[in-house]
């Protein structure tokens, strides 16, 4: 009998040691069985999570898991595990409904596994389970749901953290806040925290994640033992991801800060795109996986997700092609074709869009540096239409977006003006800085409104003057520079010693003298004014020269040697790429080695313009380029623009046509005209 005994357990031994097959599979989108190693839980929610777990950070690629210590990475096999008790099994977990008073009076629960036979325990030993739904239907406050789960705990306590959440997502910011507030000091609530410890390793893999979505969105401290143990649990079991886990897996990264664990998660979560791509099916698993794996992600991951967006273009609904901009360029993935399919997309359906829609959409083109003249003018035609059921702050924000990416839309700038001079009341100092940089940056100007929008601009401003910084104020006067307003009401503050004396010493002071000079320079051409400050500047930084090789060949085939100059220096530091000289009627070009007064000349200033300083629609310069023509013109130079864009595109014939048609008057020469835009 012994020997049968000895003889049964040696043949026993080795299946204990086997590895499940749920540890050795691939990568996919299926849930597999539940499987899990021995773990201890915790009781402890906060403190510092470094401090109370151990610096390795585990995780699962491909099959393998790795531990992180130090700098030092060292793969081992497939764990051995050991499956786990069906008494163990999530949907064997339950509390007894017996609770224990403690000294203080609340609840405690005691937790233990459920007996094996099923029998044994009756309808009044378990707790009925509460559905999420529910929950958030009938709970009005997180309080109310922290109540529910004191009275009677039941798995999984994801469900709490979720409902918790969805109310919150109902409230206003106020009463959000204060809501958390109460949250975090219900007597519930850590015992929520250490159910959700107890239970992170069975249950399923989507309730972890809703759990750390909620958790987050809660605002629970990253740095907590709840979170990171959630976080570590995630990576571990990153193989049962499917796809609805996938989208909300790449929620919760998208609402975290990054740390040691995220960035392993993120990494993970990488790897599993990276082979699972093609078989993700709703557009809207791939948008949330396409904004969360980063800006940094490989170019071959970008590149696959864009080509798999391009196949799915044909399923996109309008929310999807506006979502799509969020998307891409959060991923800093710039991809002219599918943002111009949904750049239709949104055209087709603007009417009724919402105004977030619209800022996010203008916010990922900025991003971007994608330039659609089209969908800009959809936008701008849209707001314009219905600009009377737009707050004036919204309508202010979309005109910063557009200068940003500088278009000029002339209709919408025209009522907001209107909206401005009749009620400006409504403008607090942030707004009026900001209309003042956005109308001088784009050099717009409205017929006869122009003189009153500045009077209206200059009066509300002199209003904040006791409360202005020095900097803010010399950002507006620098601003009415540009517009060839200058109010004294303004300048005179300004131009104190001890005020300027703190614009040079700040942290920007390069930035604060480039102002100055263009001040002064304002001030001495524009009005002739005599300052009683004279501004002690310090030289500006030198720029670089750029050679304009095929302008200069140009001029040379032109003109011959000597008869232009090249990066001609003038007062206030200004600079002119090239220079010729000709009769009063420009019909003769001068050289610069005979002596003739000045009243027998023109000055002619040539300007190698890069795209930059034109608005979008490359017709109208801007504030910048604007103010130095006119500078040049009281200098008495007669101005030429050469859109470099234009030069590099045109043959060398066509270029030296072009100089030519723009040198001699129409008077001295009939030109074969030259398909070039100029704005001069």
């Amino acid at each position: 009998m012994t020997n049968r005994a000895g003889s049964f357990l040696r043949n026993l031994r080795p299946f204990s040691t086997l590895v499940p097959a749920s540890r050795t599979r691939r990568l996919g989108f299926s849930r597999p069985k539940i499987v899990h190693s021995n773990w201890n839980p915790r009781n402890l929610l906060f403190g510092d999570f470094d401090n109370r777990v151990q610096s390795s950070v585990r995780y699962l690629f491909q099959d393998a898991l790795i531990f992180k210590s130090g700098d030092n990475f060292q793969g081992i096999g497939p764990e051995i595990v050991h499956t786990v008790n069906r008494l163990l099994c999530p949907r064997r977990l339950s509390f007894d409904s017996k609770h224990s008073v403690s000294d203080n009076g609340l609840k405690k629960i005691n937790f233990h596994h459920e007996a094996s036979n099923e029998d044994v325990l009756t309808k009044e030993t378990k707790p009925s389970p509460v559905s999420l739904r529910k929950l958030s239907q009938e709970c009005r406050s997180l309080s109310d749901v922290l109540d529910i789960f004191s009275e009677g705990p039941t798995f999984p306590s994801s469900n709490y953290f979720s409902a918790m959440w969805t109310v919150a997502k109902r409230m206003s910011e106020d009463q959000r806040r204060v809501e958390k507030q109460l949250m975090f000091n219900h007597p519930a609530f850590h015992q929520l925290c250490e159910h959700t410890l107890r239970e992170a390793k069975i249950m399923h893999y989507d309730h972890v994640l809703f759990s750390l979505h909620a958790i987050v969105k809660l605002g629970i401290p990253q740095n907590t033992l709840l979170v990171q143990t959630l976080l570590r649990v995630a990576q571990e079991r990153i193989n049962e991801c499917d796809e609805k886990c996938l989208s909300v897996l790449s929620a919760v990264l998208e609402a975290m800060k990054p740390c040691k664990n995220v960035d392993v998660l993120r990494a993970g979560l990488r790897l599993l795109v990276d082979q699972q791509v093609w078989k993700i099916e709703r557009v809207f698993t791939l948008q949330a996986v396409i904004k969360c794996v980063g800006k940094d992600a490989p170019i071959g991951l970008k590149r696959k997700l864009e080509m798999k967006a391009l196949r799915e273009l044909d399923r996109f609904s309008d929310l999807n092609s506006q979502n799509m901009f969020e998307a891409l360029a959060a991923m800093n993935h710039r991809s002219v074709i599918l943002l111009n399919e949904c750049s239709k997309t949104v055209i087709g359906n603007i009417h009724g869009c919402p105004v977030k829609v619209l800022i996010t959409i203008l916010q990922s083109c900025r991003d971007l540096q994608y330039r659609n003249l089209n969908l800009f003018k959809a936008i701008a035609d849209y707001v314009a239409t219905t600009i009377d059921i737009w707050k004036l702050k919204q309508v202010l924000f979309l005109l910063i977006l557009f200068e940003n990416l500088g278009y000029r839309h002339t209709d919408l700038m025209d009522l907001f003006m209107k909206k401005v001079i009749d009620d400006p009341g409504s403008l607090n100092m942030k707004s009026i800085l900001t209309i003042l940089h956005v109308y001088s940056s784009l050099n717009h100007f409205y017929k006869s409104q122009t003189p009153k929008f500045q009077e209206v601009m200059t009066s509300s401003l002199t209003g904040y003057l006791h409360h202005i910084s020095s900097e803010n104020l010399l950002n507006a006067v620098c601003s009415f520079c540009l517009m060839n307003h200058f109010p004294m009401a303004l300048i005179n503050p300004l131009l104190q010693k001890d005020v300027i004396n703190e614009l040079l010493v700040s942290d920007d002071t390069e930035r604060n003298a480039h102002k100055l000079r263009i001040l002064a320079a304002c001030l001495k051409l524009d009005i002739s004014c005599h300052m009683d400050v004279d501004l002690e500047l310090l030289p500006p930084p030198s720029t670089p020269l750029y050679p304009h090789e095929k302008v200069t060949d140009a001029l040379r085939s032109l003109l011959g040697e000597g008869y232009f100059s090249k990066n001609t220096q003038l007062p206030h530091n200004y600079c002119i790429d090239f220079e010729v000289r000709m009769d009063i009627n420009r019909s003769q070009v001068l050289p610069f080695s005979s002596v003739v007064t000045s009243a027998d000349i023109r000055r002619v200033a040539i300007l190698c313009v890069p795209r930059s300083a034109y608005c979008l629609d490359l017709g109208h310069p801007k504030g910048f380029l604007a103010m130095k023509m006119r500078h040049l013109k009281i200098m008495g130079f007669h101005v030429i623009l050469v859109p470099n864009w234009e030069v590099e595109r045109l043959e060398m014939k066509d270029v030296v046509t072009f100089l030519k048609t723009k040198l001699y008057s129409t008077e001295a020469f009939i030109t074969a005209g030259v398909n070039l835009q100029s704005t001069c």
